[in-house]
């Protein structure tokens, strides 16, 4: 979804080029997930068509869509902290709306996942990068759940 309020007027041939090189997929956090999870033996589709949001991995046989998301541009500590570094940064008002809607975008993805019986679970690439092993055992811990509460029906 592109932001309605684009204000590209003084931004500079340079920040354009700069901003068109930030991958959308395949980044280094998700490869870094995905090959952590395939060496677990977890098998799973990336950026996942079918789903809305386009997960960036989905475990379709526990139906669980995880995203990978960056701190800025989804908003990691908005209110705390975020927020006003991005409001006097250049071009401020611009990425405070941009980033909002994609938190307001994220919030619903999820609730429509939700709402079609998915687990969502949500890592900050920093969080990935650090210590990818606690993210793969917070996957392993919501399969569990689901393998429980398929033998419990």
């Amino acid at each position: 979804m592109k932001s309605k309020y684009r204000m590209y007027s003084n931004v500079s041939e340079e920040r354009k080029k700069t901003m068109s090189h930030i991958r959308g997929k395949d980044t280094e956090c998700e490869l870094v997930l995905r090959h952590a999870l395939w060496r677990k033996g977890y098998r799973y589709r990336k950026n996942y068509k079918k789903l809305p949001g386009r997960p960036d991995i989905c475990i379709t046989k526990y139906n669980i869509a995880i995203f990978c998301d960056s701190e800025y541009f989804h908003g990691k500590n908005w209110e705390a902290c975020l927020k006003n570094k991005a409001a006097k940064g250049n071009n401020g008002q611009y990425w405070s709306m941009k980033i909002k809607e994609n938190i307001d975008r994220d919030n619903k993805i999820d609730a429509q996942l939700r709402g079609m019986g998915w687990t969502v679970l949500h890592f900050w690439s920093s969080e990935i990068m650090k210590d990818v092993c606690s993210c793969v055992n917070a996957i392993d811990d919501m399969i569990e759940e689901q393998r429980d509460d398929n033998e419990e029906e």
